[in-house]
């Protein structure tokens, strides 16, 4: 499974953006599909995380309350829905995927096996 990020810019604080990630191959049903940031000089922060299957969600810190993850089967991709966005938003944003998506592990990075390229998400104060 390859996946590609897109749909990251500038915006001003108080906006939105929809990012989405694309997989080139089906991903499997056992699949968690996940979203992370990494702002400068920052750990990866886990913000969410879908279930290829059902499409259950969970939300870390960072994701909860303004942020909402959802995914579209026909097309492979899932999305990261950002509203009310801050400065402190300002980040690389990744999707990555679980093969397994063990329950109680989705916010673990080292959980998931394939990873986008990132998009930059930039939030003007």
């Amino acid at each position: 499974v390859q996946l590609q990020a897109s749909g990251g810019g500038l915006v001003q604080t108080g906006g939105s953006l929809r990012l989405s990630c694309v997989a080139s191959g089906r991903p499997f049903s056992s699949y968690v599909m996940g979203w992370f940031r990494q702002a400068p000089g920052k750990e990866r922060e886990f913000i969410g995380a879908i279930r290829w299957s059902g499409g259950s969600t969970v939300y870390g810190d960072s994701g909860q309350g303004r942020f909402v993850i959802s995914k579209d089967n026909a097309k492979n991709t899932v999305y990261l829905q950002m509203n009310s966005l801050k400065p402190e938003d300002t980040a690389v944003y990744y999707c990555a995927a679980d093969r397994f998506g063990v329950q109680g592990r989705y916010h673990l990075k080292d959980e998931y096996d394939y990873w986008g390229q990132g998009t930059q998400v930039t939030v003007s104060s």
